[in-house]
């Protein structure tokens, strides 16, 4: 199940790879290893990939989301539509992958639809990550009708007790019954998107149910089963019982005088600068998804186009200061991800 789907996706992927984004991305890529070489921060090209925020409000309060805490500092809000054509428009001839997805439950905003086939049209690999509430039968047509080409669905349990465990408030037979629509309107519409994944982040209360997680995949129809650590942000004490104790599936260890660290080393180089951005709701850009408070602010595209942002004094010194010490930046304190190409 998970080879055949993993291979068409790539294809599909593939097949919106255009001449130009294709000698963008190389540029992107040879200007990243270069200011490894020289330790100088040097940005060639655009991003590959980028970000959208459709919103910051969500259904559930998941323990370790700031969205689901209504933990934010920045305000709460929708993406607009036309602010997302014009933006989208700045981007399109380079972009390659575009998400819907940052913080809060992208189904809540009423023209998230209505994005995605926007990019959609104009060729951009599109892909988005939900709790799957709102996937009742009108929706989840609309979904394969808008050309979106990934959906995450967050499941982390098989059973409504393991479930609700993290996505307190949620419920798990929506979810199921949303995956099932999904799969269903896929076969209607003889459409190969999008590419259906279970994404099972696992934590201590559910990582008994690896196996099981498997065979509801199967059961549903959905492409792919998928595997996430769980970040934990006061890891050190652990407050939610959190951390798995299967260590191939937690990002931290324990270290010989009793304490939690983080498994693998901080680097001082991380390719999601180069490649990648996200965009807030209301226009802010910041370096990349672990900044979910949009506290390390590099520029506003409602003051200042994307290019004049990307290839600002902000971006530069903020690249500038994760050469010198990674470990030294709050969101990368935390973070594991982003040091190795196309991680």
């Amino acid at each position: 199940m998970e080879l055949n789907g993993s291979i068409k996706d790539g294809l599909n992927f593939m097949r919106k790879v255009t001449l130009r984004r294709a000698w963008n991305a190389l540029k992107v890529l040879f200007s990243f290893y270069y200011t490894k070489w020289t330790g100088k921060p040097t940005q060639w090209g655009t991003p590959i990939s980028v970000s959208f925020e459709p919103t910051t409000s969500c259904n559930l309060r998941c323990p370790e989301c700031p969205s689901g805490l209504r933990q934010f500092t920045r305000p709460t809000g929708m993406l607009d539509n036309g602010f997302f054509r014009e933006t989208v428009e700045q981007l399109k001839d380079d972009l390659l992958y575009l998400i819907f997805y940052f913080q809060g439950e992208p189904y809540l905003n009423p023209d998230f639809l209505d994005m995605v086939k926007y990019a959609s049209d104009r060729g951009i690999y599109t892909a988005t990550s939900t709790n799957a509430h709102y996937l009742k039968d009108e929706n989840a047509r609309r979904t394969v009708e808008s050309g979106l080409d990934r959906m995450i669905i967050s499941i982390d349990g098989t059973t409504q007790e393991t479930y609700e465990n993290y996505r307190i408030g949620g419920n798990l037979e929506k979810v199921i019954e949303g995956a099932k629509n999904v799969v269903k309107w896929k076969k209607e519409l003889n459409s190969k998107t999008p590419h259906l994944i279970f994404q099972f982040l696992v934590v201590k209360p559910n990582e008994h149910q690896l196996e099981d997680v498997k065979k509801l995949g199967k059961e549903v129809g959905v492409d792919e089963v998928r595997f996430k650590t769980a970040q934990i942000y006061d890891y050190e004490n652990d407050p939610n019982k959190l951390i798995p104790d299967n260590q191939k599936y937690s990002r931290y260890k324990k270290t010989a005088d009793g304490h939690t660290s983080l498994k693998n080393p901080l680097l001082n180089h991380c390719w999601k600068l180069w490649h990648s951005c996200v965009l807030t709701w209301d226009g802010l850009v910041v370096p990349c998804c672990f900044d979910k408070d949009a506290t390390h602010q590099l520029g506003d595209l409602k003051k200042n186009t994307f290019e004049e942002i990307w290839q600002g004094e902000k971006y530069q010194e903020f690249r500038s200061s994760l050469l010198r010490s990674r470990s030294e930046i709050d969101i990368c304190a935390n973070c594991t991800e982003g040091t190795k190409v196309w991680a």
